[in-house]
């Protein structure tokens, strides 16, 4: 419960000042930043706004230890069928700054298209928020960059929402990531590693979200503000196809089953292989000519690491017998079958992966970085957006993992920063 606040001492005062240093003009400070009657106590509920409130931010009106005060879309439907599952009292917005001015938000969620999370995330940080983001972390590889800066620059929890790093089952493997990064941490499937996401291997890469080309134009409904549900994003005539359920297609606002589902299934990978800090060298990919508005389809991308490992994403499926990790001394197939004789007496003798945060409320009070964060989430993010380039392009590309730009390919760097439509900017 919110407190009024006592009397700011000279001492506060300076903190707070030296705080908001650098800030926009509607930053705050959280109360679990200032102590004292503002301080948030274990037992606490967080304060959770939403904003974006389609069928995917109405999912997330409820996790243990917070409570929703505030809510923001840009298509009032959304906000009639969201106020029957809130508690009375709670904020509308239709304009997600005017909703981070709100000093009594401790968490902001954000469930919107793709190409708002940078946008909305680095506000939020410079508002004094901390975040919870849903997947793709962002629609550029600079825009992480930039969300990275200004979640470390003042001191904010992030949280990119895909779990399986660390916790349920992990698609077709039969059992949580957990022992999969034993065994490769152990050694016993030896190195480099090829990992291989295929619908035999227990993923689906959706195909279904690809987009229609020569859109008809159509009359915006009086409920949407189509203008600021583009945003940041270059103005294209309203069709139905075009938003909502349907705006995965198009490469201004996401980017296809790709997109959709590459962090959940790439980001484990991620860290079973031990890559969190880094990113591959190169990718090559096998797809037909993407259309400049409308994503399309693709058969096989293939990522490769500087020590040789390589991340394969299989859109076609055709090797139905293909292990999910092969190594030179073992394979690894689904429901965490190996070819390596007494496999679970050999792991017993290796120790566990280090424990990791995993619950956010904790991480929020507590100041501790989750488990998957603005640093690692970006990484596993570039490895999605690196793929994505390609596609776009139609041809392989090399990567700098350190300056994280592409090598001698001007194309595919302006892909990292694309100018935002005005007044857009980050």
């Amino acid at each position: 419960m919110k407190t009024k606040e006592e009397p700011q001492t000279n001492s506060r005062r300076d903190f707070i000042k030296k705080t908001a240093v650098g800030l926009a003009a509607f930053t705050i400070v959280p109360r679990y930043v200032l102590g004292g009657q503002g301080f948030i106590a274990p037992s606490d509920k967080l304060t959770k706004a939403v904003i974006g409130v389609g069928s995917m931010g109405r999912g997330h009106f409820t996790y243990d230890g917070t409570q929703v005060v505030a809510i923001c879309d840009v298509d009032t439907r959304h906000i009639a069928k969201s106020l029957p599952m809130l508690d009375k009292g709670v904020k509308t917005f239709s304009d997600y700054r005017e909703l981070l001015k709100l000093p009594e938000v401790d968490i902001v969620h954000i469930a919107t298209p793709p190409h708002w999370h940078g946008t909305m995330a680095i506000d939020a940080a410079n508002a004094g928020k901390d975040i919870w983001c849903e997947k793709p972390m962002t629609h550029t590889i600079g825009e992480g960059k930039r969300v990275m800066e200004a979640v470390q620059q003042h001191g904010r929890m992030f949280r990119l929402n895909t779990w399986f790093r660390f916790k349920d089952t992990f698609y077709g493997m039969g059992t949580t990531v957990k022992p999969i990064k034993k065994l490769v941490d152990s050694g016993l499937l030896g190195w480099p590693l090829k990992v291989t996401v295929s619908k035999h291997t227990g993923y689906d890469w959706k195909f279904y979200w690809v987009g229609k080309e020569n859109l008809p134009v159509e009359p915006v409904p009086a409920e949407l503000d189509y203008n600021s549900w583009l945003g940041p994003a270059p103005f294209k005539p309203y069709s139905t196809h075009r938003v909502h359920g349907t705006f995965r297609g198009y490469w201004d606002y996401d980017g296809g089953g790709l997109s959709d589902m590459g962090q959940h299934y790439i980001d484990p990978i991620q860290y079973f292989l031990g890559k969190d800090d880094t990113s591959p060298i190169s990718v090559e990919v096998d797809a037909p000519q993407q259309h400049s508005d409308a994503v399309g389809t693709w058969r096989r991308i293939t990522y490769t690491y500087a020590d040789g490992c390589q991340i394969i994403l299989d859109g076609e499926g055709k090797d139905a017998n293909v292990p999910y990790i092969e190594g030179p001394k073992g394979k690894l197939y689904p429901g965490f079958k190996s070819d390596i004789p007494d496999l679970e007496r050999k792991l017993a003798a290796f120790p566990d992966p280090a424990p990791q945060m995993t619950d956010f409320v904790t991480s929020v009070k507590t100041r501790q970085q989750f488990a998957l964060n603005e640093q690692n989430g970006h990484r596993s993010c570039n490895i999605v957006n690196i793929g994505l380039a390609a596609l776009r392009l139609g041809r392989s590309l090399k990567f700098d993992p350190v300056k994280q730009e592409f090598i001698d390919d001007e194309a595919a760097n302006k892909l990292i920063n694309p100018v935002m439509r005005a007044p857009f900017t980050i």
